[in-house]
């Protein structure tokens, strides 16, 4: 072995140290273990109180903390109380020392400020002028609101971070679960009586609570404000009120219902129904969305041509409950295949038959959405066609007239996914409407009755998300990026305008990617931004100038450093037009020695759906673990991605092959000029899903340069994965989706190349990937293949997958066999 490692070590004169060791593995594995916790006030919760005033917890140190008063409305923060007269007077009301810097944080402050208390073996509340202590809880008053567990669905994605706490005041204890985005309960704690438990979680995310038998009791969804769920044992009742069935009309008078592929109006007081269609067929059948006009009088439904059967085959060679394998079906619709196509009917009550509306304006749709009245002359729905060139709000009078209000083209794509954001507003005059028609997303206002419109923003910027519509106030609260030259063009940056494009104001300024959230009356708001080699800043902002009005905390991040951590560097450098910057750090090994060299491996995800390099400070991500194997790890967002300007996204137009990589290498080549330990004769990749397709389109079209690739789960031919992303990116089905497909290409590999498989994905069909296999073996190509039973998306999921793919990466760059000792 010894003799062996020599002669590696010769052929490899820079592995001067532990590269793919046994040690480097271990490392790895207990990277984010061994650096959690180690940055104080990396995350900071403000808890709001009356007049303007929050409280927040300062950690001091590891396990040491003190609270802080804030008052907003003076520009000003104090510590909150004398924090040894409170912990001496806590000592002698439970019987026991407490450090003055020891409180427990979690904690809950009367309205004005005067008491806070704690919870110890009780709950004890101190009044913070005379520090008397009084045991026990006064009467619960607020806290979040018990929801029956009928009323709550499942968990959405997204919204802000916050925390929840569940106090338990019954007599039993409880389960507190969290509610998957299927709907399914997943267990999380179990709570005994008198006792408080906290969770950092999201807005979106509902909790459910139960007993010990799976009864369930309530249902919370968290604030913005981290408040607390206080747990009674009892159960919700919960009593719907009556909803109008969706096709009945406002007055209660009439129901448009469909039988036997038919359009029926129903009438409710004589229970006597009316067929008002003929065409219908099994191919062809009348069905809703049901929309009724304001005044009863006029309704509006479709007649469908369904989407074509294309069924999706898995087969579980070993599934966990049986023996024998088994094959599952699901409906999974790909490019070219036929979606459904509904043509729009209008009916009169009292007429004969409804109107057919012409198929003009909307005879090839990709989907029909938004559908609604503004008033009893005006029926309104959106148009997005095939091949997302064209989008449409169009309008149909109750005789079946179609006009279009808002048109929207693009000569490439237009971003329906992520950049389609379009409000109509009260009155039904006017509507907002996102658009990237300059070059750049932004918001626009147009005037449904004349035609005409005017930006609300504009500039060389992207107008990234809206996130409320004030229509009292005239008034849009969004988020944007590009706003500064002088940082990252992807920190995301809070703003408010006026409908007209007047009152422009940046909530945010700092130089770093920003969250924030509100205070409840939302006059004030709490910034904390950060970037991936800066820890996060905390400030209160008013949500009315955009002014900062005091500084709450900088992230002290030296422990994390004493422990080894090395910072990401973050890089931008010129891309194939030799003017637009493109922008990606580096993950260095912890042990990293200016006297080696390292193989340089790429954690690519080029998905045209968004930009994917992490903004925010971060101690802990896959790459960083790759790092410490004996790599230098980089991720790059290059053209075809998103959240730049549209040209900089177009580039990914019927070429999802290019993902970037000019760009990527250039970049590369530019960071080695700064970090000379960068081996590019060695370069690496590896990438799941979309990067999984990245990764083999690297060794295909870029094997001079990309030398070891590990493809996960990936999308080898745009023709076998599901049909919205990719006909959203390459369009309607032509040869160029031949001319890009794995299979078509497999014949040009070089270098070394290992496919990863779960074989239950249905996310991705798993026979992209045996395609490519079967183009590869007919190439006499060398590679290599691992699947692994039972698993989904994502194979380096597993653990199994995730040592395959070190292991690759090790042997083929490193030239060591893995994990040496």
């Amino acid at each position: 072995m010894i003799r062996r490692l020599a002669l590696l070590l010769m052929a490899f004169p820079a592995l001067a140290h532990s590269q793919g060791s046994a040690g480097d593995y271990a490392r790895a594995d207990s990277f984010g273990q061994r650096f959690s916790g180690k940055v104080l006030n990396e995350r900071l919760t403000l808890n709001w109180l009356k007049g303007g005033k929050a409280w927040y917890v300062r950690q001091l140190s590891a396990g040491k903390s003190e609270f802080v008063l804030v008052d907003a409305a003076a520009g000003k923060k104090t510590l909150a109380f004398d924090h040894r007269a409170v912990a001496l007077a806590l000592s002698k009301a439970a019987g026991r020392p407490v450090d003055p810097t020891q409180l427990p944080p979690k904690a809950s402050f009367s309205d004005d400020g005067s008491t806070v208390t704690f919870t110890l073996d009780d709950a004890y509340q101190v009044n913070l002028k005379t520090f008397e202590v009084r045991k026990g809880r006064d009467p619960v008053v607020g806290g979040l609101k018990a929801y029956a567990p009928e009323e709550v669905p499942e968990s959405g994605g997204g919204g802000d971070q916050t925390s929840i706490t569940f106090r338990n005041d019954s007599a039993e204890p409880l389960k507190i679960h969290w509610i998957q985005d299927d709907g399914v309960l997943r267990e999380y704690q179990t709570l005994q009586p008198g006792k408080e438990w906290s969770i950092q979680t999201w807005v979106t995310h509902y909790w459910c609570v139960t007993r010990l038998d799976g009864t369930k009791l309530a249902t919370y969804k968290p604030d913005r404000n981290g408040s607390t769920a206080f747990l009674d044992g009892k159960r919700v009742s919960f009593t719907p009120a009556r909803q109008r069935p969706q096709n009945e009309s406002p007055d209660g008078k009439w129901r448009i219902t469909f039988t036997d592929n038919q359009a029926n109006l129903f009438d409710v007081a004589a229970k006597d129904r009316k067929q008002l269609t003929t065409s219908g067929s099994a191919a062809n059948a009348f069905r809703g969305p049901v929309a009724w006009s304001p005044d009863s009088k006029t309704v509006a439904f479709y007649q469908v041509e369904p989407e074509e059967a294309h069924p999706l085959n898995i087969v579980f060679t070993t599934p966990m409950d049986q023996f024998q394998p088994r094959l599952t079906t699901r409906q999974y619709l790909k490019p070219g295949d036929k979606v459904a196509k509904p043509v729009l009917f209008i009916y009169r009550v009292g007429e004969a038959a409804p109107v057919r509306v012409d198929t003009a304006l909307y005879s090839n749709p990709f989907d029909l959405d938004g559908e609604r009245w503004l008033d009893n002359e005006r029926f309104v729905f959106r148009y997005n066609q095939r091949g997302h060139q064209a989008m449409t709000l169009i309008q149909v009078s109750p005789m079946g007239e179609a006009k279009p209000l808002i048109q929207e083209t693009s000569k490439t794509f237009i971003d329906w996914t992520a950049k389609s954001f379009y409000r109509i507003l009260e009155g039904g005059k006017q509507a907002i409407w996102q658009s990237e028609r300059s070059g750049w997303s932004h918001l626009y206002l147009f005037d449904l009755m004349t035609g005409g419109s005017k930006p609300i923003t504009q500039g060389n910027w992207v107008m990234r998300a809206v996130d409320r519509v004030d229509e009292d106030k005239k008034q849009i609260w969004f988020q944007a990026s590009g706003l500064d030259g002088d940082q990252d063009p992807y920190n995301v940056h809070f703003c408010r305008v006026n409908f007209d494009g007047t009152g422009f104001t940046r909530l945010t300024e700092g130089n770093g990617n920003h969250r924030v959230s509100y205070s409840p009356d939302e006059s004030f708001l709490l910034d904390s931004y950060s970037r991936p080699d800066m820890a996060p800043v905390h400030e209160v902002r008013s949500a009315k100038t955009g002014k900062k009005v005091v500084d709450l905390e900088i992230a002290d991040s030296s422990e994390l450093i004493t422990a080894g951590f090395q910072i990401p560097r973050v890089f931008s450098a010129k891309g194939r037009d030799g003017k637009t910057d493109i922008w990606g750090h580096v993950y260095l090994p912890t042990n990293f020695d200016p006297a080696n060299s390292y193989p340089v491996v790429e954690d690519i995800y080029a998905g045209p759906h968004s930009s994917h390099v992490p903004k925010n400070f971060h101690t802990n991500a896959g790459g960083m673990q790759m790092a410490e194997l004996g790599f230098i790890v980089v991720r790059i967002d290059g053209m075809g991605t998103s959240n730049r300007s549209k040209a900089f996204h177009d580039v990914c137009y019927q070429n999802i092959v290019d993902a970037g990589f000019p760009d990527r290498i250039l970049w590369m080549k530019s960071v080695a000029r700064e970090i000379p330990q960068m081996d590019l004769t060695r370069v690496g990749i590896y990438g799941t899903s979309a990067g999984g397709q990245n990764t083999l389109h690297a060794l295909l079209t870029q094997g001079d340069f990309y030398k070891v690739g590990v493809a996960d789960c990936g999308c080898y031919d745009n023709r076998m994965d599901k049909i919205w992303w990719n006909e959203q990116w390459m369009g309607v089905v032509g040869p160029h989706y031949e001319a890009q497909s794995g299979r078509t290409l497999a014949k040009n590999l070089r270098g070394k190349l290992l496919l990863l498989l779960g074989e239950a994905d249905t996310n991705v069909d798993p026979a992209s990937t045996y395609q490519v296999i079967d183009a590869l073996i007919k190439a006499d190509k060398d590679f290599d293949f691992v699947t692994i039973p039972n698993v989904g998306h994502g194979a380096v999921g597993h653990p199994y997958g995730k040592r395959k793919q070190r292991d690759f990466l090790v042997k083929n760059l490193l030239g060591v066999e893995p994990r040496w000792k």
